[in-house]
């Protein structure tokens, strides 16, 4: 064999090898728009306290890096830890009275116990002077994702300047536009162990292969349509959360959802990467009380904590969904 091809055939074998490496490597440029300054002050300021049997539920604000203050419910359980440390975010039904910093404010303070520091912040849409744009495919959707997953990689540092939070053992639970936000950061942030997404479209690929996708777009006007998509291509969650690994992602779905069926939520896992556990459970977009008793178990075993009563599980109030405006 001569020499030129031995080295043809090494260089086949080098590319075959690195071949999956490539495939799961990102652009650069997209990650940049999600940056921003770490080292910037947090301006940390506690309004106010409550304590509770198991822990203490402060009410702080931070400033946010895209502008504004951040407001939040900080969760402390007794003890000096080290503990492990969960970033929550709420969902945005829109006549919903937990659609914001509230929607996960029982389960936090019910897992502190076991070992959890909790951080619930407010998205943008949730704070006072929110106003929004009524305008279809406007840009100020795009400056709101960016915002909040910045505002959630903030989050990250604020827990982080405490001493009594373990690096290491931290997780993101996310539902609906925050569990979009979650597929973005699980791209982005590699401080997140492991990510919990409940009830959200993962892939702007798979819906906009949806006939309602297709009927919006013909709405708008296809060119219009098309030259948003195209401008903002890098907003698709599916390219970062493809390359969620080595965290771990588990999924929940909803099977009484419109637009979600179970056929277009199985679409939207396979573009998670592996690890990843996919559940599905008879519940509207809310959830139930089964997917809730299953991310707890899943925290606990991804973040080792102590383990929880079924019975303090069980007390957590379910989540209303009120009807649809």
């Amino acid at each position: 064999m001569s020499i030129r091809r031995v080295l043809q055939l090494a260089i086949l074998t080098i590319m075959l090898t690195l071949a999956p490496i490539i495939s799961l490597g990102q652009d650069a440029d997209m990650l940049r728009h999600f940056d921003y300054d770490q080292k910037a002050p947090l301006n940390f300021k506690q309004i106010s306290f409550q304590r509770r049997a198991t822990a203490t539920v402060y009410d702080i604000t931070y400033d946010s890096p895209k502008g504004g203050v951040v407001t939040a419910y900080l969760v402390v359980p007794k003890g000096r830890g080290p503990f492990a440390a969960v970033v929550w975010g709420h969902w945005y039904w829109e006549n919903s009275s937990m659609r914001n910093r509230k929607e996960f404010l029982d389960e936090a303070i019910a897992l502190a116990p076991t070992g959890v520091v909790s951080l619930l912040p407010d998205g943008p849409v949730a704070r006072p002077g929110y106003l929004e744009s009524k305008e279809p495919l406007n840009d100020q959707q795009v400056v709101n994702l960016v915002h909040t997953v910045v505002d959630m990689r903030r989050a990250v540092d604020v827990l982080l300047a405490r001493k009594d939070v373990d690096p290491k053992r931290m997780a993101y639970v996310g539902h609906s536009y925050h569990a979009m936000v979650g597929a973005f950061l699980a791209g982005v942030d590699r401080r997140f162990k492991a990510y919990v997404l409940m009830a959200s479209s993962l892939s702007d690929q798979v819906d906009l292969r949806t006939k309602e996708l297709q009927d919006y777009r013909q709405k708008v006007g296809p060119e219009k349509f098309d030259a948003f998509i195209a401008k903002y291509s890098w907003t698709d969650q599916g390219k970062y959360v493809s390359h969620a690994a080595p965290a771990f992602v588990f999924v929940q779905f909803a099977n009484q959802e419109p637009f979600l069926t179970p056929d277009r939520a199985r679409q939207h896992a396979e573009v998670v990467s592996e690890p990843k556990q996919v559940k599905f459970y008879e519940a509207p977009h809310a959830l139930n009380a089964a997917a809730r008793r299953d991310r707890i178990q899943f925290l606990i075993e991804q973040l080792k904590l102590k383990p929880l009563p079924d019975s303090v599980i069980a007390a957590i109030p379910n989540l209303y969904q009120p009807p649809s405006p």
